[in-house]
């Protein structure tokens, strides 16, 4: 392939051709997102003069060796989330976390909350599980619903884009090839930072500049009683589990007196058995002594592998887009031309990732098409675990900037808490581009110490 390579002003034309009618394919034409990455993915191979059977190479080992790496840990996330949703364990936790920091603090709550939750359970279903907490917080104090639901809606973004298990990091760590107990550590520190930025600090300012009454068909609670709760510390504790053990994994390779453990926490942080410990203690705990019978409890979790298809073809197909600049030889002239102009990998995959997510709305296209691209450069193979984690969590806020009107979290959000458009662009979309840009930079700044 190094003939392909030889010529980089094809290659870039070609890149650059494939992308545009790769956007112009979802956008324009609402063509699903697995087909235009893959047709986008084969015209920049065509056009770069890759052969056919060079093509089809790429695209098998792109659908390879993408899926083995994170179609375990999609579909047992999944499941996680799902028992936590139908036990009442988001609930619980929110309940608690409230009633300890009382309706002055509750912002902060909300917040951690929805941090908390959004890692095994979708960003939407944790929105509609938690909003009406927010919307009863604000009747009772008579302030704005923005004032709780922003610090929630940050959390969840947060929880959502910057740490494992939920899939976009984790889809992002697998291409890069890092370590998931470093990408956890440093998606920690940069969701903290993005979500007090972006939550209680922006939603005390929304709150006080926009009053929005909450809805009253979402304010009410009387479905919720607490005396059938699963207990705060048992929630906690099942969430802890798999970041617990997928850390220790990581902390065993570098600390000398955990040596002799290392084969043992080398295997129980393993991201597919630490989720599987985690699922298993959680089907007994929050399902058979909550009351679910195993056919209940079977249905439950095997409703919710339903949208983990999507997912993982939309991830395998960007793993195709990856191999495709990977074995053309793109990769290699992206990365010279970012050596040339002395830019950190950092700030590239940052931009990068924020371009096709103003473009396209999605964030998982956007992490899977900056990761693609990034994993695709021979730098990235000498970076350290560290550094890596770094870019995962660089792409991560690119790919969370600027939600707006192709956005479909965008609509979600304006109809769930009754703004209008321009209201919405002023809150929502700007508490998304805080939680983008405050992960980066707290990224940028880890990683000029890596």
């Amino acid at each position: 392939m190094s003939e392909i390579a030889s010529d980089p002003t094809r290659l870039v034309i070609a890149a650059v051709v494939g992308l545009i009618i790769l956007l112009v394919l979802i956008i324009r034409f609402k063509l699903p997102a697995m087909i235009a990455i893959l047709v986008g993915a084969v015209l920049i191979g065509l056009g770069a003069g890759m052969s056919f059977d060079q093509i089809v190479k790429a695209v098998d080992d792109g659908m390879g060796n993408t899926l083995k790496g994170i179609a375990l840990l999609v579909g047992l996330g999944s499941m996680f989330g799902s028992i936590l949703e139908i036990s009442g364990g988001a609930k619980a936790l929110a309940v608690t976390l409230v009633d300890k920091f009382g309706d002055r603090k509750a912002a902060w709550a909300l917040a951690v909350t929805g941090l908390v939750i959004a890692m095994p359970v979708f960003f939407d279903a944790g929105l509609i599980i938690l909003i009406p907490l927010a919307f009863s917080l604000s009747r009772r104090t008579g302030r704005s619903s923005l004032y709780y639901a922003i610090p929630l809606l940050a959390g969840l973004a947060v929880g959502h884009a910057f740490i494992p298990p939920t899939p976009g990091p984790v889809l992002v760590a697998t291409m890069l090839g890092v370590d998931l107990g470093w990408v956890i550590m440093i998606g920690i520190a940069c969701g903290v930072a993005a979500m007090i930025v972006a939550g209680p600090v922006w939603g005390s300012y929304c709150g006080k500049k926009f009053h929005i009454p909450a809805p009253e068909q979402l304010t009410v609670r009387e479905e919720l009683d607490d005396t059938k709760l699963p207990s705060f510390w048992t929630v906690i504790l099942i969430i802890l589990i798999p970041l617990i053990l997928i850390i220790m994994k990581s902390v065993a390779g570098v600390v000398e007196s955990l040596a002799p453990a290392r084969n043992i926490l080398d295997f129980l942080g393993e991201p597919f058995v630490a989720l599987t410990i985690a699922t298993l203690v959680a089907m007994i705990l929050l399902g058979y002594r909550n009351g679910y019978s195993k056919e209940e409890l079977e249905k439950v979790m095997t409703k919710s592998l339903e949208p983990v298809g999507l997912i993982l073809l939309v991830t395998a197909c960007g793993g195709v887009l990856r191999y495709i600049l990977q074995y053309s030889g793109l990769g290699e002239v992206i990365g010279h031309a970012v050596a040339s102009a002395s830019l950190p990998i950092v700030i590239v995959a940052f931009v990068v990732a924020a371009l096709v997510r103003i473009s396209v709305g999605s964030a998982t296209v956007a992490m899977t098409m900056a990761a693609g691209i990034i994993s695709a450069m021979p730098e990235t193979a000498g970076l350290s675990p560290v550094h890596l984690a770094c870019i995962t969590a660089s792409i991560a806020g690119g790919a969370t900037v600027c939600s707006h009107f192709n956005d479909s979290g965008f609509w979600l959000v304006k109809s769930l808490v009754g703004m209008d458009e321009k209201t919405t662009l002023k809150t929502w979309t700007v508490m998304e581009t805080l939680v983008g840009c405050t992960g980066f930079l707290v990224a940028l700044v880890i990683s000029f110490f890596a």
